[in-house]
């Protein structure tokens, strides 16, 4: 049941992530006109308050939000019985990488609600903490909807990850009104799938939600956002440290028969590109870039197994 909770956590997460991507960073490709030039202006920012625009970003949003709950009430709960509001400890699973999920998820929603609210004239303090908090307004209802159910629980360790994830983006644009550290994801194929599929998904689309062990999170910094402004260092460069682990097949312990399988943590130090720091002066091209900034670029890696043992990847994914 537990690694259900898990499995279902890190679906949600990652679903609500792209959803929320595609749909809100693609916003402005609803406003055609008959020039290219209004057509290109869309894609920009509104320099003061747009009310159009800003009507289409609440609408959008709140129909996404309460299609995601209403949908995850009717998949997940409703074959659970209903309880008193309670709360559930699950800070030992799947070696807290379902909290790193969390903490990423919650970050980019927020990055994603800032950058709408921006785009619709908002201005910088409100588009900042309302914009900022998308994340843990929407994985705080779900944790809500987990307490009242008999099957789960209210989880704390996910309720400070999704805090944790938009404070990371609201504290970095009230100190520098810019995001100088990331949080990042990417995936490859792990051995352990073939092993689980139940558990861990049975094709690639499958593997990529639900196996933690082929899951990276990093927390991607640029570099030259921490020099002079007058330095020429690549502005789209960074400097990444992830954090995956190996070896898991249940939540709490590896349920294989007959078959021993160390439960290892990966520390990485990599190189990566911000995207969304690459000069480019197409709108469109900018729009792309930011549809795509959660990924980590594949870099040559550094790799740590439980601090003691190293190797290095030509370039990891």
């Amino acid at each position: 049941m537990e690694g259900q909770k898990k499995i279902r956590r890190l679906i949600t997460c990652i679903v609500v992530t792209f959803i929320f991507s595609v749909n809100l960073y693609a916003v402005p490709s609803i406003y055609k006109s008959r020039t290219d030039t209004t057509r290109v202006s869309c894609l920009l920012n509104s320099d003061t308050l747009n009310k159009c625009r800003l009507r289409y970003a609440i609408i959008s949003e709140s129909a996404l939000y309460a299609t995601s709950i209403i949908g995850l009430n009717q998949l997940w709960y409703k074959d659970y019985p209903r309880s008193n509001f309670h709360f559930f400890n699950d800070n030992a699973e799947w070696g807290l990488m379902d909290k790193a999920g969390h903490g990423f998820t919650s970050y980019q929603l927020g990055q994603l609600g800032y950058n709408v609210l921006k785009w619709s004239g908002v201005d910088e303090t409100k588009s900042t903490i309302y914009g900022g908090g998308l994340g843990t307004m929407f994985l705080t209802s779900v944790e809500i909807l987990d307490g009242f159910s008999s099957a789960w629980g209210f989880s704390t360790g996910d309720f400070i990850a999704n805090t944790s994830g938009s404070l990371l983006f609201i504290g970095q644009q009230a100190i520098w009104t810019e995001q100088r550290i990331s949080l990042k994801y990417s995936f490859r194929q792990s051995k352990y799938a073939a092993l689980r599929p139940d558990q861990l998904g049975e094709n690639f689309l499958q593997n990529v939600i639900k196996d933690y062990n082929g899951q990276t999170y990093w927390l991607s910094c640029n570099i030259a956002s921490f020099i002079k402004k007058e330095n020429k260092f690549p502005k789209w460069l960074g400097f990444a440290v992830g954090y995956g682990v190996d070896g898991l097949t249940g939540a709490r312990n590896n349920r294989i028969i007959d078959q021993y399988i160390s439960r290892d943590r990966q520390f990485y130090i990599s190189l990566d590109v911000d995207l969304l720091k690459i000069p480019t002066k197409n709108p469109l091209l900018k729009t792309i870039f930011k549809s795509f900034g959660f990924l980590k670029f594949p870099a040559p890696t550094l790799e740590f197994k439980n601090m003691n043992t190293v190797k290095l990847h030509g370039l990891y994914f």
